[in-house]
């Protein structure tokens, strides 16, 4: 018996639902056994198919939750070591707001956006915070860059998760 898709490469294979000839090549490998590509038919799951409006609603939601949440950074009237602790509550209300603004989804997309909404936020706090001309000194402190990865990774991370 000769492939359906290949007509050259002899198979004793056939696809589990129509059962037409299928070679290794054309295989779909399924849940329930080898089909040929038109009845795997693959799907991605619902949760990881994102439309443009919930892209649209997740930049708005990290956007604006990243400002207020700038805005309200420096006045923490906690320091030091507890800023690990400030970047990882920021990150996780960032990543928060673009989850719940895009319904649940999770994907790459929304993994940056939320990654970028908490650099934002980063850097509406150095902005409130440092005093005229010393910007740069205080974005480009040690350990709050090191703040800002921790909130980036909880951001993306809720955004990942199964």
């Amino acid at each position: 018996m000769r492939c359906a898709r290949h007509p050259d490469v002899e198979t004793d294979l056939r696809c589990g639902k129509c059962l037409q000839p299928i070679c290794p090549k054309c295989m779909v490998q399924t849940p329930v056994g080898a089909r040929c590509p038109k009845c795997a038919a693959l799907k991605k799951l619902p949760v990881y198919e994102i439309s443009a409006i919930f892209y649209i609603r997740a930049i708005a939601a990290g956007l604006a939750t990243a400002a207020v949440v700038g805005a309200i950074w420096p006045f923490v009237p906690l320091g030091g070591f507890f800023l690990f602790f400030i970047a990882l509550v920021v990150g996780y209300v960032i990543g928060e707001a673009v989850s719940l603004a895009a319904n649940r989804k999770r994907g790459p997309g929304l993994q940056i956006i939320a990654g970028i909404s908490v650099a934002v936020s980063y850097v509406v706090r150095s902005l409130i915070e440092a005093p005229p001309q010393r910007f740069l000194h205080t974005f480009a402190d040690v350990y709050g860059l090191i703040a800002l990865v921790l909130g980036i990774i909880v951001a993306i991370g809720l955004l990942r998760r199964n």
